[in-house]
Parts: structure tokens; sequence; C-alpha cells
């Protein structure tokens, strides 16, 4: 894999500053304190650390649930936790084509709120992970409205350039398990 494809450490900051502003305003539109997201189990991966199952051309990023195995004595049996894989290469492609009109942290920040959007409705029960195929475009749309929602108000030129260039058809994330 070429090194240019992949988040460098300074890019690798703003994504985990991304994905903490987006925690933070995700968590006001939904009235979810600081402490009750770590009921709500992620972690954000980016390319270098993901599998191959965990790689998609197609999207921004990619959304894996695990599950522990049921039955046994692990204490851990039932529980599970989502994994957001990061697509560098896809995200940093975007950001070179917009030249000077599309910047990362907004991007980030419009990829990371989706994301936890969906988890959010996973683990409320609001949709179902494991949902049949031709759900997934009408649950796409619905997280990309409320992704808006919670985006927009506020939003400085940047982040409404990002949110005028992508979603609303444009595939941001994609999820399996």
């Amino acid at each position: 894999m070429n090194v240019q494809e992949c988040f460098n450490a300074a890019e690798r900051s703003r994504v985990n500053r991304a994905f903490s502003c987006a925690e933070r305003l995700t968590g006001a539109f939904f009235n979810i304190t600081p402490g009750e997201w770590f009921p709500r189990r992620y972690d954000v991966k980016t390319l270098p650390e993901l599998e191959s199952h965990e790689i998609r051309e197609a999207a921004f990023a990619h959304l894996c649930k695990y599950s522990a195995e049921e039955g046994g004595k692990d204490p851990l049996r039932g529980l599970h936790f989502y994994r957001v894989c990061l697509q560098d290469n896809r995200i940093l492609d975007a950001v070179k084509r917009g030249s000077s009109f599309i910047k990362l942290v907004p991007l980030m920040l419009y990829i990371a709120t989706h994301e936890l959007v969906h988890i959010l409705r996973f683990e409320t029960g609001e949709s179902d992970f494991d949902m049949p195929v031709d759900e997934r475009t009408k649950e796409e749309k619905r997280v990309d409205t409320i992704t808006r929602n919670i985006l927009s108000p506020g939003a400085d030129p940047e982040l409404k350039l990002v949110l005028d260039c992508f979603g609303g058809g444009y595939r941001i994330g994609d999820i399996s398990n």
C-alpha cells in the first residue's frame, strides 16, 4: 500500500479530534452525556489497521459489528462493539480532488457524525444492523438527514461545502457484520 494513501500522524490527530467533536454534537442532539458513550462501544481504525474484509472501495467508511460468541463462561459473551473502518485513501482522494475547497476536518466531522448516528440508531433499536439490503438505501437517507440536522446549525462555510457536496445519495458509509 502506498504511504500517500494513508493518513499521516497529523491527519490522524485531526481524525481523532473530528470524532471527539462528532461525539459532543451527536450527544447533544440525542441528549446523551459523554459518559453514556462508553456503553455504546465502538472504535475507529484507519486503513493500515484494517482487516481485508473491513476495506470497501465504494465508501469513506465501513461500519462493522463484532460480537463475542454466545454461551460458554466468557464474561463478555453476548456483548458487541462497532468498528468504524475509515478508508483513508478514499477520504484523502476526496480532499485532493476538492483541492482548496474540501478540507479534511469538515469532511471527517461529517463522516464521524454519520457513523455515530448509525451506531446510536442500531443501539436504540431504531434501526437493525442486519437489515435487508433493500432497506439500507432508505436507512442511509435517514441517517444523512439526521447528520445534516446535527451539523447544519452553526456550520461554517467549509462544513457547508461538505454538506453541499456529499451525502444525499453519495455513499458515505457501508455496514456489515
